[in-house]
């Protein structure tokens, strides 16, 4: 894993969600600008930036077997948006899997 600056990749389902906050029936303007400043953060700052409060994700492992890690978008509100993603596929590469509330 190298230090920022990361190149973000997304998988099919985290690009699906992102086009669902733009443009979907349920569409969300805010939280739409909360993950995008997050995403523009991840990449410039890293995943240690301290806001993200960054763990790695136990119940489920990341596409491959690859450790899964989970990020804040939002925190102290229902429902609060999270980012899931692994590293790689490349060692400057973050991959987002999914967005989403936290349960």
């Amino acid at each position: 894993m190298s230090a920022p600056p990361f190149t973000l990749l997304y998988t099919p389902e985290a690009k699906s969600v992102l086009l669902a906050l733009q443009h979907g029936p349920h569409a969300d303007k805010g939280k739409l600008h909360k993950t995008r400043k997050a995403l523009r953060l991840l990449a410039g700052e890293g995943p240690s930036y301290r806001g993200f409060q960054t763990h790695r994700y136990q119940s489920v492992p990341g596409p491959g077997g690859k450790p899964l890690w989970e990020s804040y978008i939002e925190n102290q509100t229902p429902s609060a948006w999270r980012m899931w993603w692994i590293y790689g596929p490349g060692e400057a590469d973050i991959t987002i899997v999914t967005f989403g509330p936290h349960l």
